[in-house]
Order: C-alpha cells, then sequence, then structure tokens
C-alpha cells in the first residue's frame, strides 16, 4: 500500500547562514497564541522553543488571567494578553484583539495549552480560514478542529502536528488502523486537506501532498507533557524565517528529536522533562552546523 507514496530521499533542508549585518528582523516574528489555567507553562514552552530555533521575535498572545505568569517564566518573548472567560480560556473577542498582532507578524502556532470549549472551537476555526500567515496547529487547536471537521481550503499554509490520539480524531479512524498504515494515511490526510502533517510517534511521518519522509531522530524519554509544545515553537520558528512548510516540518522534526537523543544521552531517558529539550536545542542545532 506505501509502495507508491512519494518517499522523500534528499537531503535534510537547513536554514540560510546569518549575514553579518542582518538584525532580528530579518529572521521572522512568531506570534503563539494559547495558553489557559493550569496550562501557561505549554504555550511558554513552544515560545522558548521558536526562540531557541532562530526567530527573530516571538510575542505569546494569551489569556489575561495567566499573562503575569508567562511573561515570568521567560524575558526573551512578549507577552499579550487578551480577554477570557471566568475559567481562564480566550473568548470570542480575542479574535479581534489579534488584528494587530497578526499585522506584525510572519507565521502563527496556535494551540499549546489552549483548552477547550465551544468558543475556543470557534476561535480556531476562524483563525485556519481567515490568517493569511503560515500557520502551525498542535495540541487543542488540533482538538478544536476536530470537533468540527478540517476546513477544506486555506488562505495561507497549515502545519497540522497531531500524535496518534490526535489524529484518530481528525481523520475519522481508529488507532489501530493508523498503527497498520502510518504513512498512507498521513498522506492521503495531507493530500485531501492541501497541508503538511506531521504525524509523531516512533519514526514521526512528515508529509505534504508531494512528499513522505519518516524521521530516525528521537527516543521514548520524549514521550512526556509538554515534548510536543516544543515541537511546535520549533516549526513556529523556521515558518517565520522564512522557509516552505514541509521543509519547515522535516527539519523541525529532525532537530527536536536531536535535542531529545542528546537529552537522553546526558541525563538518561527516564528523568527528561520538556524543558530539558530546550536546554539541547542548541547543541541540536549546532551539530548541523557541524
Amino acid at each position: 500500500m506505501t509502495a507508491s507514496l512519494p518517499w522523500d530521499r534528499t537531503a535534510l533542508p537547513r536554514l540560510k547562514p546569518r549575514s553579518p549585518q542582518s538584525h532580528k528582523g530579518h529572521y521572522g516574528h512568531l506570534l503563539v497564541v494559547g495558553g489557559s489555567r493550569g496550562m501557561a507553562g505549554a504555550v511558554a514552552l513552544a515560545g522558548m522553543a521558536a526562540l531557541r530555533s532562530g526567530a527573530g521575535l516571538v510575542t505569546l498572545a494569551v489569556p489575561r488571567e495567566v499573562q503575569p505568569v508567562v511573561a515570568a517564566i521567560e524575558p526573551a518573548y512578549m507577552v499579550w494578553p487578551l480577554e477570557c472567560d471566568g475559567q481562564g480560556r480566550l473568548t470570542p473577542q480575542a479574535t479581534e484583539q489579534l488584528g494587530p498582532l497578526l499585522e506584525r507578524a510572519t507565521a502563527v502556532a496556535l494551540g499549546p495549552g489552549l483548552g477547550r470549549s465551544d468558543a475556543l472551537n470557534e476561535l480556531v476555526r476562524r483563525l485556519y480560514l481567515q490568517v493569511e500567515l503560515p500557520l502551525v496547529l498542535d495540541a487543542d487547536g488540533l482538538n478544536a478542529l476536530a470537533a468540527q471537521g478540517v476546513p477544506e481550503g486555506a488562505p495561507a499554509a497549515r502545519v497540522l502536528t497531531p500524535h496518534p490520539g490526535e489524529f484518530a480524531r481528525l481523520a475519522r479512524v481508529a488507532t489501530a488502523e493508523i498503527a497498520r498504515d502510518r504513512p498512507g494515511l498521513a498522506w492521503r490526510f495531507a493530500c485531501r486537506y492541501r497541508l503538511t502533517l506531521v504525524l509523531k510517534g516512533h519514526r514521526s511521518v512528515v508529509c505534504d501532498p508531494d512528499h513522505v519522509s519518516e524521521n530516525l531522530t528521537g527516543n521514548p524519554g520524549m514521550a512526556t507533557g509538554g515534548s510536543g509544545d516544543v515541537l511546535t515553537g520549533v516549526v513556529g520558528a523556521l515558518l517565520a524565517q522564512g522557509l516552505p512548510p514541509y521543509p519547515a516540518a522535516r527539519l523541525a522534526v529532525f532537530v527536536h528529536g536531536k535535542a531529545g537523543d542528546l537529552a537522553a544521552a546526558e541525563l538518561g531517558q527516564v528523568a527528561m522533562t520538556a524543558s530539558d529539550l530546550l536546554e539541547f536545542l542548541a547543541p541540536a542545532w549546532q551539530s548541523l552546523a557541524e
């Protein structure tokens, strides 16, 4: 079944060398939308991962209630408060408040720590259909899409990064069916919705309608809360720097897994946390430069 897939055997994509005359404006501005009461750390992890992956500027748009907590975690990103409900989740009014932030951004990451509600389902759908920037979705951003069905069409590139359970909900298939044909199911989904898909797991599948690849970095120590938020930040940073969606996803998944491998070599798999991945992103990027 998978023999006819467009397997990608080309070399790993690379970022261009940095010019000595460059400044932060040359390396993109990622807007990360997420966070909620009890899940402020998820959006912070995504923002820090984006900074560690070369984004020139990173802004986190979060519910007003958690803005002080998110801002205290990392001084190098900006944090913008949006209207929230009594449960500390973004409200429909947040969509309009994002307008000025979207005008300054070059890419968007949506979903880390977002939470669940009918209002959030509508917010995610509106952003998916209206934002004219590359957009990566993960976590509750994917759950919101699954609740309504993935829109067929968008004004710019879309990258989805589900784990098998999230993909089962998005594709309306059983998890057992995914295990039987991960590359084939992922590729057919990418073709149907004209997007780039990262189906996470052992040998994560990265595909768009024209390419399918399997990633060989990573280890079971990365099966911990927050790991996916870090990946979202890496993908978003590469999109913000101008990489096309499939190369950005492929490179991000490789570097994310490489950071996990370096962390496991020093700390062991059992004790690893998502914060450790942040610390090892720098040597992971350096290993590519070497």
